[in-house]
């Protein structure tokens, strides 16, 4: 009940629209979660009275029914689920019952994937089925009987009932409404369909439902925001190639507008979630003019989230493309620019309560979260070496302190990869920002310089950072040498930490794409071992030449 829709929980919709169309009072049956429905309740202030009635054991749609029949007076009441999300007009369905003189109606509509409901050409309910009468995919056109006709229906779970049907529902035991109404049929008593032709409806009881009924209702509005001239035309969603996240991409298209929309999925915990991170995050670093996509709709439960599209060109492609080392330089040194603006600008006014993960990036967050996940995830799991953490931890300890000492701190994007920097109309772009936290700006250049994605040359490396220095300290007043040295610890965590992600994402996930990064990952995780003075870590570099050779294709009994 409490659960969001469009960002409000759907039970304050379903009061509201009682109220609104003239309801005088409301009882709500609860079960699970009742404290907090009833604590949500009090902080509201409604038009009208609004209790609720705990129900210890549930009694079923016709028990829960009779539970609360001290509440109803000598009038007609409707009765409404709170798994549904529609815009049927209740005070014309209230009203419709009032000018007949049978004992119910209920309200019905034509979803192939539900229609059990026997409707006669006189509208009066016949049967009730178990199941619809054809697949949802061999239903064609509207279920609604022509005249002379019978049709099935779906029941939408909104009833006008008048009070003698609480008379024919069992006191304190389990029963269902609909064998009530199949013993009024049998009886030759007439239930009345109110048939809803014009208007939407929603049953959103299972999390595919749920998603489907949010995704219609907030697609649109995305499109109003993005394109205020928009006409309501036809929106097609196709499906986007994902990252390494759980996420699911889709590309939404109305006309010639298209945006982006987001899935992060529906969200499992009170905390703060991905989607949560995403939304917070994008919507700062875009508030500060730094180049992200514009968010322009979300519901962070649900986990969607509807953006600009930018296209499809990244970093990735149009250096694997560039004709020169030359046109390559001036690439990075835009996004180096920006950069520098994002650690700087992106730091003012950022919360840390935004963090899904953690706020810092810090020795725990290093050690865990890279060290660990370096040898739980690739050496351990993918590689088959007999190697444990702590077989490493002075060394990895050592390395932390030192990725640290010099660090610059300011707002850190945490995965700057090349496929993670939009192009378009010849401007750079970040995305995937929803790992941001406070850290070192070193840690974001090493990421971008010794990313696997596009296998820049240690030579292009070398010219790249030390072009980076002269443009950062500018930015930032800071020194030089000490930056270069953070500089060079950071690769190597940054290192540990993409070796972990392409194994875990290969062996888990299923993403067999990402193996074929191994090989260079490894490679330049040797240089950058080998190009400390002093060889500050024997043993990960000892590891490192054993597996510098590695294939893909091989695995073996590893073990140092």
């Amino acid at each position: 009940m409490l659960f969001p829709f469009g960002g409000r929980p759907l039970l304050d919709i379903i009061i509201l629209s009682l109220q609104n169309a003239g309801c005088k009072a409301i009882i709500i049956n609860t079960h699970h979660l009742y404290k907090k429905i009833d604590s949500y309740l009090a902080r509201q202030k409604y038009a009208i009275p609004v209790i609720t009635r705990y129900e210890p054991e549930i009694l079923g749609t016709g028990g829960a029914i009779k539970n609360v029949v001290d509440f109803w007076d000598d009038g007609p009441f409707m009765v409404i689920n709170s798994d549904i999300v529609t815009d049927i007009d209740l005070k014309k369905v209230y009203d419709f019952h009032l000018n007949h003189n049978h004992p119910a109606t209920l309200v019905l509509h034509d979803d192939p994937q539900f229609n059990t409901v026997s409707v006669n050409k006189d509208g009066f309910i016949t049967d009730f089925h178990d199941s619809p009468p054809l697949p949802s995919h061999l239903a064609s056109g509207s279920n609604i009987h022509l005249p002379g006709e019978t049709g099935k229906l779906t029941f939408t779970g909104i009833q006008v009932l008048d009070p003698q049907i609480l008379e024919l529902i069992p006191d304190n035991i389990f029963s269902n409404i609909i064998d009530i109404y199949r013993e009024l049929i049998s009886e030759n008593k007439k239930v009345c369909a109110f048939i809803s032709k014009q208007y939407q409806w929603k049953d959103i009881g299972t999390p595919e439902r749920y998603n489907q009924a949010v995704f219609e209702q907030m697609a649109p509005e995305a499109f109003k925001h993005a394109f205020p001239n928009w006409l309501n035309r036809k929106i097609v969603p196709t499906g986007l190639k994902g990252d390494g996240s759980d996420r699911s991409w889709y590309r939404l298209t109305s006309g010639d507008k298209s945006i982006v929309m987001a899935d992060h999925g529906i969200r499992k915990k009170g905390t703060t979630g991905e989607a949560d991170s995403f939304v917070a995050i994008g919507r700062h670093l875009h508030d500060k003019n730094i180049q992200v996509p514009e968010i322009y709709l979300y519901d962070t439960f649900s986990g969607l989230v509807f953006m600009e599209d930018l296209g499809d060109v990244n970093l990735q492609t149009v250096v694997l493309n560039a004709e020169s080392q030359d046109e390559i330089i001036l690439y990075y040194k835009s996004v180096i620019t920006l950069l520098g603006k994002l650690s700087i600008t992106g730091a003012k006014g950022f919360d840390p309560t935004w963090t899904y993960q953690t706020s810092h990036y810090d020795q725990d967050f290093i050690l865990e979260k890279e060290c660990r996940y370096f040898v739980d995830a690739f050496l351990r799991k993918y590689i088959g070496m007999n190697i444990y953490f702590q077989d490493l931890e002075d060394e990895f300890s050592s390395l932390a302190d030192k990725a640290l000492e010099f660090s610059v701190n300011g707002f850190m994007h945490r995965d700057m990869q090349s496929r993670n920097i939009m192009v378009k109309n010849n401007s750079f772009y970040f995305i995937d920002f929803q790992g941001g936290r406070f850290g070192p700006i070193q840690y974001d250049l090493a990421s971008l310089l010794v990313d696997p994605y596009v296998k820049l040359s240690p030579s292009v490396q070398d010219q790249l950072l030390y072009l980076s220095v002269e443009t950062l300290s500018s930015l930032l007043n800071v020194d030089p040498n000490n930056f270069l040295t953070c500089y060079k610890y950071c690769a190597i965590t940054r290192n540990l930490q993409i070796l972990g992600a392409f194994a875990y994402l290969s062996n888990i996930s299923g993403k067999r794409y990402f193996e074929k990064y191994i090989p260079d990952a490894i490679e330049t995780l040797k240089h950058n071992l080998s190009a400390l003075k002093n060889r500050e870590f024997p043993k990960i570099e000892s590891i490192v030449r054993k597996i510098s050779n590695f294939s893909i294709n091989y695995r073996a009994d590893w073990s140092l």
